[in-house]
């Protein structure tokens, strides 16, 4: 394996030696901004992105106009993994949520590789698993679980994948994410910062009182956490 200190991307750093250097004259460097739209629903899906330091957030439409989160790619996997199940266009909205840098690689070139490469297969098929115990996790907290609860795993899972306590953020933009209504978001998040565990100035969330934030949240985020961490 290759040393994970030197790829950010947790897939490509699992990759043998022989196997990434093989990939990488294929891997573009591209600067991802807040708010980008990488994929839409039903589009072809033309690259794959391997964030290093960014977010993408999954969106499925529930109506005219409407869409609803259903999942948050980090470092930990790979944005396009439908490509990898077959699917030729995207079944969801990708927007980047947390701006940074990622590895984009043309689909036919990756899907070659995953036929090439037995590891890329299995780090590949390892994190559509994990996503999909996200998915399934997501929409159970987004069914049962009121918005407090929800807002805080929705933050906690934010830091995970941004490797930071601060990051920008709308309330606008985060009612959207959550799919409630901007007063319902507004009054969580001002409980919130009442009793100190964040703080929200011009479009930007700091986590300040990790333990407090974690006893705020459901009992979702640890268990998608556990999944991620023993995969």
């Amino acid at each position: 394996m290759l040393d994970t200190l030197s790829i950010p991307n947790r897939i490509l750093a699992r990759l043998p030696r022989k196997d990434y250097h093989r990939l990488l004259p294929a891997l573009e460097l591209v600067s991802l901004k807040f708010g980008q739209v990488i994929y839409r629903a039903g589009e072809a899906i033309k690259h794959v992105y391997f964030p290093n330091d960014c977010m993408v957030s999954l969106l499925t439409p529930m109506g005219d106009r409407e869409v609803s989160e259903v999942g948050l790619i980090g470092k930990e996997g790979v944005a396009g993994v439908q490509a990898a199940l077959g699917s030729r266009k995207s079944s969801f909205q990708s927007i980047i949520q947390g701006g940074g840098t990622a590895m984009r690689l043309s689909t036919s070139r990756f899907n070659r590789e995953l036929k090439r490469s037995g590891a890329l297969k299995r780090e590949t098929d390892r994190f559509a698993h994990m996503l999909m115990v996200q998915f399934s996790q997501t929409a159970g907290c987004n069914r049962y679980h009121p918005v407090e609860q929800r807002l805080a795993r929705w933050l906690l899972m934010t830091r995970d994948r941004l490797n930071s306590n601060e990051f920008r953020l709308t309330q606008e933009f985060l009612a959207f994410m959550l799919g409630v209504r901007r007063p319902r978001v507004s009054g969580a998040a001002g409980e919130f910062k009442k009793k100190g565990l964040i703080r929200y100035s011009r479009g930007r969330i700091t986590i300040l009182e990790e333990k407090g934030l974690l006893a705020s949240s459901c009992a979702c985020y640890e268990r998608v956490k556990n999944v991620y961490r023993d995969a």
